[in-house]
């Protein structure tokens, strides 16, 4: 059986405004890095015990900043997964990257130890704009970046954008689309921005001092993006991800198709045996499980059979081919018209999705709605 693994890096050198994810940007002592690597190898035997005849399909270094670690730490832990899994001959492994944490040295010696993937998390490309969200890159930085890894032989390099951002007009996210497609990137994921709790922009958001594009500009570039990045041979294959032919993320992919994962680092989640695991946040506990040798996950969930037919309706619509309708036979033992037949055809006569004989998927309109239309998935 084929798995996926998200190694989760929970390092930064300085929380973006907008970031809710499971990092830190407290200054730590950089033996706390080679620490938590030990503890990720552990875990990394742990589940080997559990799954000792399953193979690996893809492994992704996200966080965090993945790049904020010193090299051989890194190649540690993958060298860790090589020695207790079967990999698949044309695995692909990604590593998420800010170009103000690479140099030449560091992204040659990743090369040359099997990262074959990068993804850089450049954003924007005014560097008052990347001030304002709290990037501690500059534009020049992420060209020189980019260039470097180009020049060492990688050929698998996504690119973050973002837009809705505070300042941001629409004359800017053009220029950002044209630097990136002049950069010859492979893989373009576009990210709207949400206000969360708990980040800079959110509590000033809540203090009414947070002055962002309005709807119909945020619309404006939401459409530029999905038009636009077509034109230049970056296929939308997912909601929010465009990508030449070949080049989709064959990780997020299996997100979106309902395959089993291992979820490893402080704050990892996990998906296998039809349940989900999550690892704690905290590092130190994390560290202290891992060397008691305890599987370290704080939450589990039974996904019942209710909550998959709606996480598989959910994830399968996020890509452009939408829902196989053979495959969700296949796993429920019943047709999709059986338990949608009213809503569907309700759904096409607004013209969120199209549904062909093989195949449910949403229409360009569709994806601009998303949210609406996954609600209409939710069984009673």
């Amino acid at each position: 059986m084929g798995f996926g693994i998200y190694i989760h890096i929970p390092f930064c050198k300085q929380k973006c405004f907008y970031c809710d994810f499971a990092s830190t940007a407290k200054k730590v002592d950089e033996t706390l890095y080679e620490q938590y690597i030990n503890a990720l190898c552990q875990e990394i035997t742990m589940y080997q015990a559990l799954f000792p005849d399953i193979y690996i399909d893809t492994i992704y270094f996200g966080g965090g900043t993945p790049s904020i670690l010193p090299p051989d730490l890194i190649i540690r832990a993958l060298n860790a997964v090589k020695a207790n899994f079967t990999l698949n001959s044309d695995i692909e492994i990604t590593l998420e990257a800010n170009p103000g944490t690479v140099d030449e040295q560091k992204l040659q010696y990743l090369y040359q130890n099997g990262i074959n993937r990068l993804s850089f998390g450049v954003q924007a490309v005014q560097d008052d704009l990347l001030q304002k969200i709290g990037r501690i890159h500059t534009i020049k930085e992420a060209e020189m970046a980019i260039e470097m890894a180009q020049k060492i032989g990688f050929k698998n390099i996504s690119m973050d954008l973002m837009y809705g951002l505070p300042g941001q007009t629409v004359e800017m996210l053009k220029e950002a689309v044209s630097w990136a497609v002049n950069k010859n990137m492979q893989h373009i994921s576009i990210y709207g921005l949400q206000i969360e709790e708990n980040t800079v922009f959110g509590r000033l958001y809540d203090q009414g001092k947070l002055i962002l594009p309005s709807e119909d500009e945020s619309e404006m570039m939401y459409d530029y993006l999905t038009e636009q990045l077509p034109k230049y041979n970056y296929n939308r294959y997912e909601i929010s991800n465009f990508a030449k032919i070949g080049y989709e993320s064959r990780h997020n992919l299996a997100y979106w198709q309902d395959k089993f994962y291992l979820g490893l680092g402080a704050g990892a989640h996990g998906y296998y045996n039809q349940k989900r695991v999550q690892n704690p946040f905290d590092i130190d506990e994390y560290i202290k499980k891992c060397n008691q040798k305890i599987l370290p996950f704080i939450n589990e969930e039974i996904v019942d059979e209710k909550a998959h037919i709606e996480e598989f309706c959910f994830l399968s619509l996020r890509m452009a081919k939408g829902i196989d309708k053979e495959i969700f036979k296949q796993k429920f033992n019943t047709d999709i018209e059986s338990l949608y037949g009213e809503i569907l055809p309700n759904l096409e006569k607004d013209g969120l999705i199209i549904n062909t004989q093989k195949y449910i998927y949403l229409t360009s309109k569709g994806m601009k709605f998303g949210n609406q239309v996954f609600s209409e998935f939710l069984l009673d």
